[in-house]
């Protein structure tokens, strides 16, 4: 199914780029349904099985089959009745579901090829876990995730971020494709398994204009020696690379794989629901207290109490003293993370210590230049500052580095896009499927209302307050890190326009 679309109806699936065409006008389709209406779609006239379509669903995870009935008449209403009057995708009692409807496969769209950096680049694809335990999964995602850390602090160095590499996991697509769609001359491929108190990887790295392969190599070890296998590999692509060693200053380890093992699954649950947010506050606490000297875990559970903020409808005092103190930690725990440094700027401007958060984020460039996140983070904090040019700039570094990111950076540039009057642009953004259902809502709806659109606008603006119903104008236009009074009058004329609370 890789690389192709399908024709229904007045309907165009493309499971890649992740939308749904409804007589080529988008149809708001959630990261679910979509899962679900590819694996129907791509096997028309079969019974697929509950447990096949929770497979494709909700990978690797135990859900309840009721989130699978719940997705399944969402589906059913989205796409309304067929041509022939009935449902797209019938029921079959107590075995599953199967699409009715006549599927035509098209040709695949390829993304745009993006140029390549001017410094070698490199991007990690995600290792894959050669065990047979699926609890290692997170394991080997921890490993993909840590080399891309470890290669991205290197200044020689073009590095894609974690989000995009991920986008490919699981996916037959060629290396050379995967190059260009991410804008990179090499990958990093590779495998590893733990067992037995010992660790296997294998590692090798091709140039994909040639397909030849620079480098490959098979590490065996003691597994109380996994971080030092982690700095080997790292040093050998480098040389390979750069053709010399240079190396970043060191990184602060866990001492408990316990620890590490919590941290890597609890970052992934970062920006999702707050029935997620609170499993990820349970494990990051749980790290702590098995290591109460790992920077990481003090930094995710700064994040992990900011998300509680926009979840419960604003900050409170108290959970933005604690986020802050658990940033300073992690930072005095580790002073050479750039993730750490970009987490305490961003909530520092949050408490208006505007220097110290300028100071902080150039830290974080300066030890980390690949780091995306300090980008979408930065142009936030620098669009409400007034510099609006600078922080779209800013975010177009962040979707550089990470071509696939999280929805909180559509939100990000749809901000900025809003704040240079680019009306047009910032619905575009802020209409994608990654963000729409997020409290990005409110850029939405006031982008609509400068256009005019006040209908379009207060429709958004109510779908906006069911999932916010606290908000108000007054409170927000307070809460966010404004230093410039002609940019916040513009947000706050826009909300007043789409009919948002004052």
């Amino acid at each position: 199914m890789q690389g192709s679309r399908f024709a229904f109806g007045p309907f165009v699936l493309d499971p890649d780029a992740g939308t749904l065409l409804r007589n080529d006008n988008p149809v708001a389709v959630s990261h679910r349904g979509l899962k679900l209406l590819a694996a129907l779609v791509g096997r028309p006239g079969e019974i697929l099985a509950k447990t096949e379509l929770m497979d494709a669903a909700w990978p690797g995870l135990t859900v309840e089959e009721g989130n699978l009935t719940v997705q399944i008449a969402q589906l059913r209403k989205l796409l309304g009745p067929s041509a022939g009057g009935g449902e797209w995708i019938a029921t079959v009692p107590r075995i599953g579901y199967r699409f009715t409807g006549a599927v035509h496969r098209l040709g695949g769209v390829r993304r745009k090829i993006l140029p390549l950096p001017d410094k070698p680049s490199i991007a990690v694809l995600p290792f894959l876990n050669i065990g047979n335990d699926p609890e290692q999964e997170s394991f080997a995602d921890g490993l993909t995730e840590d080399l891309i850390t470890d290669l991205s602090r290197m200044p020689g160095l073009f590095v894609i971020a974690r989000n995009s590499v991920f986008a490919y996991k699981g996916k037959g697509i060629e290396v050379q494709r995967i190059a260009e769609e991410l804008g990179v001359r090499y990958l990093l491929e590779g495998s590893a398994r733990r067992a037995a108190g010992r660790v296997r990887i294998n590692a090798k790295m091709i140039d994909a204009a040639s397909g030849d392969h620079l480098w490959a190599e098979r590490f065996d070890r003691s597994l109380d020696n996994i971080f030092a296998v982690q700095d080997e590999v790292t040093s050998r692509i480098v040389e390979a690379l750069l053709g010399r060693l240079r190396a970043p200053p060191p990184r602060n380890r866990p001492k408990s794989l316990e620890a590490y093992d919590l941290c890597v699954r609890a970052r992934k649950l970062m920006d999702d629901s707050p029935q997620v947010a609170e499993e990820a506050h349970l494990m990051l606490a749980r790290a702590v207290d098995l290591d109460p000297d790992y920077a990481e875990a003090y930094r995710w559970l700064a994040m992990n109490h900011w998300m509680g903020w926009v979840h419960s409808g604003g900050p409170t005092e108290s959970n933005r003293d604690v986020a802050l103190q658990l940033a300073r930690k992690a930072v005095a725990i580790d002073p050479n993370d750039a993730g750490c440094r970009w987490v305490l700027a961003y909530l520092l401007a949050y408490a208006r210590d505007f220097a110290e958060a300028d100071a902080q984020f150039a830290k974080a460039i300066e030890l980390d230049p690949n780091e995306a996140d300090t980008f979408a983070a930065l142009s936030d904090i620098t669009v409400l500052a007034g510099r609006i040019d600078e922080g779209l700039e800013h975010a177009r570094k962040a979707f550089r580095l990470n071509p696939f990111p999280a929805s909180w950076y559509y939100l990000a540039l749809g901000q900025a896009q809003y704040a240079a009057e680019q009306y047009e642009a910032a619905i575009e953004t802020l209409r994608r499927d990654e963000t729409y259902r997020t409290s990005s809502r409110r850029f939405l709806a006031a982008s609509l209302a400068q256009l005019g659109r006040l209908d379009e606008a207060r429709a958004e603006t109510e779908l906006f307050l069911v999932a916010n119903p606290r908000f108000s104008t007054r409170h927000w236009a307070a809460t966010e890190p404004f230093r410039d009074a002609r940019t916040l009058d513009h947000f706050v004329d826009g909300y007043r326009k789409a009919g948002l609370p004052a």
